[in-house]
Formats: structure tokens, C-alpha cells, sequence
């Protein structure tokens, strides 16, 4: 079956030590590695305040995780989102080819891209 590209953004409750909070994204990311799922790129984006209050929270710790998993997967991560008490909430996208290359070129500190009459290319 081929893999699907996907990013996923959850937020752990701030009651949690920085170690709870880490031990939390493992799991997830261990999940994703039982289930054959390639970890493309991660990003810890720390301690933020919410839209709106959360099970009267007004803060999360929130984590993007993009990868390559087989479209079935999706519903056992999202069962485990819902059964983990430290998840205040998530969601799960899947990426079209263009996001990926916006994606790549986020990382990349959004290089030019030279417009040609044959192709675009990109440069750094």
C-alpha cells in the first residue's frame, strides 16, 4: 500500500513537567514508528496560549509531527489522540503534492524561485 503524506499539530496540557510533556511526543512518535509510519519532520513549538480555553486551560503545549503513513493508520492515531487524557486537542491534515513542496521549502527558509520560460526552477 503506498504512503500518504500527512501533518499533524496536537496540543498537551500545560500541567505537565517539560519531561511529561516530552514523554508525551514520544509516545506519539513511537506509535507512528510501530505502525510504519516515516517521521519526516518535527517541530516542537513550546509553551503557547489558546484561541480559547480548553477544560479551563488557556495555554498548550503544541507539537507538529509531518510523515509518510498508509491512509489507515490515521484512525488509530486518532483513537489514541482521544484516549490520552494529556491531549487537549489535535488535528490531522492530509497533504497534497503542493504542500509538500511548500513544506520543503518552509524549512529551507523559502528560497527564490527563478521563473524561466521552460521551468521555474528554485534557488538558494
Amino acid at each position: 500500500m503506498a504512503l500518504n503524506n500527512y501533518e499533524t499539530v496536537f496540543i498537551v496540557t500545560p500541567v505537565l513537567s517539560e519531561a511529561q510533556m516530552k514523554d508525551t511526543v514520544d509516545k506519539f512518535k513511537e506509535l507512528m514508528k510501530n505502525n510504519k509510519a516515516e517521521i519526516v519532520h518535527e517541530e516542537n513549538w513550546g509553551l503557547k496560549p489558546l484561541a480559547y480555553e480548553i477544560k479551563a486551560k488557556s495555554t498548550g503545549f503544541y507539537t507538529l509531527i509531518e510523515f509518510k503513513a498508509e491512509p489507515t493508520f490515521i484512525a488509530t492515531l486518532e483513537v489514541e489522540f482521544k484516549r490520552d487524557e494529556r491531549i487537549m486537542r489535535f488535528l490531522t491534515v492530509s497533504l497534497d503534492k503542493h504542500a509538500v513542496v511548500y513544506n520543503e521549502r518552509r524549512r529551507k527558509g523559502f528560497p527564490k524561485i527563478e521563473k524561466t520560460r521552460k521551468s521555474s526552477k528554485i534557488t538558494a
